[in-house]
């Protein structure tokens, strides 16, 4: 290991720099300040710079008090100058990994921030990758891209990869508290990255291979998308036999052993578990292997908006009218309950779906006020609207696409004529149980 390196991270004199200031970076940000460090936050998007700098925040769980405090007090230094990449001792990355429109890996952004490494990378800086991805991107596209430099991995600079576990919304496990999984392009790199990040979170998994850790955000990821698409498919054969998926469900969860609960829905939403499958079965048929379960998987949960728009149309249909022409009400695009984060939310897919089949369309959402633009979705200009009993009373049906525990559903059931509840969000209203309709 390097020794003047491993002195920095030890007596904390090391500046860390996160390279993408979103939903994973900007949480991993107050980490290492909360851990004694100091650190350069690094995005091209210069509005999201302005605003840090203007001490103010653009996610709703990270305190736009403590940005200003950090800021104020030289703990946090913003910038879009992506030639200071150089000033860091160690580099996080946590830029977007997309897929393209045929479901391909999109690494885009983790070439482009790995070439602007390499053009001002310096002897004794740490490169670690936490953006999600196929096994074998650190060692085979990130890596050949630094050694442009000049410089060779393992003995001027370090390079090592660790998966980000962010849950957006869950007050129980913030970025510190959440065990990181560390793998190394060889053994020094690894004994750098683990006295990092054994600084700023409550526990490291070191593993033997960059590419072992890679896997294992997949593993995890796939194993969440392949048990709601099975949940997904039972919920619509329940729909159809008459039962109630929900009861179902918790019925099976009193087994204590053997047995974990998951839950339907309109669709999958977020950056890992409607993407991270296609990436594992991307790389499969490159090494000729079918993954038939996993495919199978994303065509059912891809599937469900179009599921819930037929549902919605069963609804309307029962009281005599039709989709086109119909005032539907989203209540939720968040991609789930209490969050500010509309990343591959299924309400945007339920947005085009209903559009397209000619329905006046509104939304009601607490965390976004306004719908933002989405890279595969034709977004109208809308703006949240109060839920009020009047703007729930001239619509023909109200959809319950997230379950914000913001939302009274007892006030919602008693004043919408009709509610499409796709979350079992009503499942503890009384009156009015004759209007709701599961989806």
């Amino acid at each position: 290991m390097s020794s003047e390196l491993q002195q920095r991270i030890q007596s904390k004199n090391a500046r860390i720099g996160i390279v993408g200031l979103g939903y994973v970076g900007l949480p991993l940000v107050e980490a290492f300040i909360d851990a004694g460090f100091r650190t350069f936050g690094f995005d091209v998007d210069s509005e999201k710079i302005e605003m840090l700098r203007a001490g103010q925040s653009y996610i709703g769980h990270i305190s736009a008090a403590r940005i200003e405090k950090n800021i104020a007090e030289g703990w946090f230094e913003p910038t879009s100058d992506m030639h200071r990449l150089g000033e860091p001792d160690a580099l996080l990355i946590c830029v977007p990994t997309p897929l393209t429109d045929s479901r391909d890996p999109d690494l885009t952004f983790v070439r482009q921030t790995a070439a602007q490494i390499a053009e001002v990378l310096r002897p004794q800086q740490l490169i670690v990758l936490e953006s999600t991805t196929y096994p074998g991107t650190t060692r085979d596209e990130v890596l050949p891209l630094l050694c442009e430099s000049g410089l060779q991995a393992g003995k001027d600079f370090f390079l090592a990869y660790s998966p980000e576990r962010e849950d957006p919304g869950n007050p129980d496990y913030s970025a510190r508290g959440i065990p990181k999984v560390i793998g190394g392009v060889d053994p020094k790199s690894l004994a750098l990255a683990e006295a990092l990040y054994r600084q700023a979170v409550v526990k490291v998994v070191p593993v033997s291979s960059c590419e072992v850790a890679e896997a294992c955000k997949i593993l995890e990821n796939t194993y969440r998308s392949v048990n709601i698409a099975m949940v997904n498919e039972l919920k619509m054969l329940f729909d159809r036999i008459g039962i109630d998926i929900w009861e179902v469900i918790d019925a099976a969860k009193t087994k204590p052993f053997g047995y974990q609960a998951f839950y339907p829905g309109p669709g999958l939403g977020g950056h890992c578990i409607p993407i991270d499958p296609f990436y594992l079965s991307w790389i499969a048929r490159k090494h000729d292997f079918p993954t038939r379960f996993i495919e199978l998987a994303g065509e059912i949960n891809t599937g469900m908006p179009r599921y819930v728009v037929s549902r919605i149309g069963e609804a309307l249909n029962d009281r005599g009218k039709p989709v086109k022409g119909s005032r539907i009400a989203l209540l939720g695009v968040a991609y789930k309950r209490d969050i500010d984060d509309p990343r591959e939310s299924p309400s945007f897919e339920l947005i085009d779906l209903l559009r397209e089949r000619g329905a006046i369309l509104s939304y009601n959402d607490p965390h976004i006020p306004r719908l933002p633009r989405m890279r595969h979705h034709d977004v109208p200009p809308l703006a949240s609207e109060d839920l009020t009993e009047k703007y729930l009373g001239r619509q023909d049906c109200v959809v319950i696409a997230t379950d914000h525990s913001a939302y009274d559903y007892g006030f919602i059931v008693r004043h919408a004529p009709l509610v499409v509840d796709t979350r079992n969000a009503t499942r503890d209203v009384r009156e009015g149980r004759d209007k709701i309709y599961k989806a």
